[in-house]
C-alpha cells in the first residue's frame, strides 16, 4: 500500500463508505454504506475503479486534503465547488493532482453529500465484508472501529501501480451514468437549494416541494382513510433531526386507525414509520434493524438515492405508486443511465452552465 492523500480538514462529517454490508440485519447490524449509492458508483467509474470500491462520503463540504502521490480522483453527488491548488475543477468529472497539491471541496450549491473516489480505491480493513463506517456501532471506517475521518488521516490505495498513470480514463459506461445521475439530482434539488438572485421574487417557502415516490405498506392498514389521504396529499418539511439513520419530518398528523404500536418487525430501506405524534420518519442506511411503529409506506428504489440530499427545511410530497410501477420506474432509470450520447445543461443561481465535462460516448 502507498499513501496518496492526507486529510487536512474533514468538514462537518466525512466517512469511508462502500455499497454496505448486506446480510447482517438478522444479527442487529444495519447495512450502512453510501446514502447515494449511484453517485458513489459513478465516481468510481469515472476514475476507472469497480463501482463498488470504497470512497469518501463528504457531508456539507468544507473538505480539504493534500495529495501525497500522483492521483486521479472524481467527486459526484451534491454539486459542490472543487479546486486543486485553487484552480476550479468541474464536479462530476475525473481530475488529477500532483504530490503536494491541495484538493478542496466546498459547500454544495445543492445537495448534501458529495462522494470522492480515488483511482485504485481506498485501503481499509473490512468489517463483516465492508469498510463502510457505522459510527453508532463502532464498525468499519478508516480504523475498523467506525470513526469519522479527521485531520491527519492518510488515505492509501491497495493497488499502488494504479497511480503510476494519471491519464484520465473513465470506465466504460461512466459518461452515460454520470449524465443521467446528475440530471436527476439537479432536477430535484437545484431550484430548491441554490440561492436566488437578490432581484428574484421567489423565496425558499415558494419553492416547489420535492416529489418522493413511495410504495404503500406494509402496514398502511394501520392508518385511517383520512390518515392515508393526509400522507399522500399533504406536504411535509424535514426537521433538523436528520442524519444517516433517518429523516424526521413535521407537518399535518397522519391519523392511526388503532394506535401507533405494532410488534417489532424488519426495517426495509426507505421505510416510513409513523410514531404516535403522527409525523413520518424515513429510515436510511444506518437505521435500526427492527421497529415497533407501523410503516405506512417505503420509498421506491428509484428515489432512494435522492434522500441523501434532503436538507432541513426542504418540503417533500410523497407520491404513491404500485409495486409494479416502482419496478418499471427503476427499470427505465437503469436503461436511461446506460444510454450514451446525451448532453446536459444545468442552471445554478440563475446562471446556465453548459456541461462540457463529459466526453460523450
Amino acid at each position: 500500500m502507498a499513501n496518496v492523500l492526507e486529510v487536512a480538514s474533514p468538514g462537518p462529517l466525512a466517512t469511508l463508505q462502500d455499497p454496505g454490508r448486506p446480510g447482517w440485519m438478522k444479527y442487529g447490524v444495519p447495512p450502512s454504506g453510501a446514502l447515494d449509492q449511484e453517485a458513489l458508483a459513478v465516481a468510481n467509474l469515472l476514475v476507472g475503479n469497480p463501482e463498488g470500491a470504497a470512497g469518501i462520503e463528504i457531508t456539507y463540504g468544507s473538505f480539504t486534503a493534500r495529495a501525497l502521490a500522483p492521483l486521479v480522483a472524481a467527486c459526484t453527488g451534491a454539486w459542490a465547488p472543487i479546486q486543486v491548488d485553487g484552480a476550479p475543477i468541474s464536479p462530476w468529472t475525473a481530475f488529477s493532482a500532483a504530490p503536494g497539491q491541495v484538493v478542496s471541496i466546498g459547500a454544495p450549491a445543492w445537495g448534501v453529500r458529495a462522494y470522492l473516489a480515488l483511482r485504485g480505491g481506498i485501503a481499509a480493513h473490512p468489517v463483516m465484508g465492508s469498510v463502510s463506517t457505522y459510527i453508532r456501532g463502532a464498525l468499519g471506517g478508516i480504523d475498523g472501529h467506525g470513526r469519522a475521518l479527521r485531520a491527519g488521516d492518510l488515505m492509501a490505495t491497495p493497488d499502488p501501480p494504479a497511480y503510476a498513470n494519471t491519464a484520465i480514463a473513465p470506465a466504460a459506461g461512466a459518461t452515460a451514468r454520470a449524465v443521467a445521475a446528475l440530471a436527476r439530482r439537479q432536477a430535484a434539488f437545484a431550484s430548491a437549494h441554490s440561492s436566488e438572485p437578490a432581484s428574484a421574487p421567489a423565496s425558499a417557502s415558494a419553492r416547489r416541494a420535492i416529489a418522493i415516490r413511495v410504495v404503500m405498506g406494509p402496514q398502511d392498514d394501520h392508518f385511517t382513510h383520512a390518515g392515508r389521504r393526509t400522507f399522500a396529499g399533504e406536504e411535509f418539511t424535514l426537521t433538523n433531526k436528520a442524519d444517516r439513520m433517518g429523516l424526521r419530518f413535521e407537518g399535518p398528523a397522519i391519523e392511526h386507525a388503532r394506535g401507533a404500536d405494532i410488534i417489532s418487525d424488519g426495517m426495509p430501506p426507505g421505510a416510513i414509520q409513523v410514531p404516535g405524534d403522527g409525523v413520518p420518519i424515513v429510515m436510511l442506511a444506518d437505521r435500526q434493524t427492527t421497529g415497533g411503529y407501523p410503516k405506512i409506506a417505503c420509498v421506491a428504489r428509484v428515489d432512494l438515492d435522492l434522500l441523501a440530499h434532503l436538507r432541513p427545511g426542504d418540503r417533500v410530497r410523497f407520491v404513491p405508486l404500485s409495486a409494479q410501477d416502482a419496478h418499471e420506474a427503476f427499470r427505465q432509470e437503469y436503461a436511461t443511465s446506460r444510454t450514451p450520447g446525451r448532453a446536459l445543461r444545468i442552471r445554478i443561481d440563475g446562471v446556465e452552465h453548459v456541461v462540457t465535462l463529459f466526453e460523450l460516448e
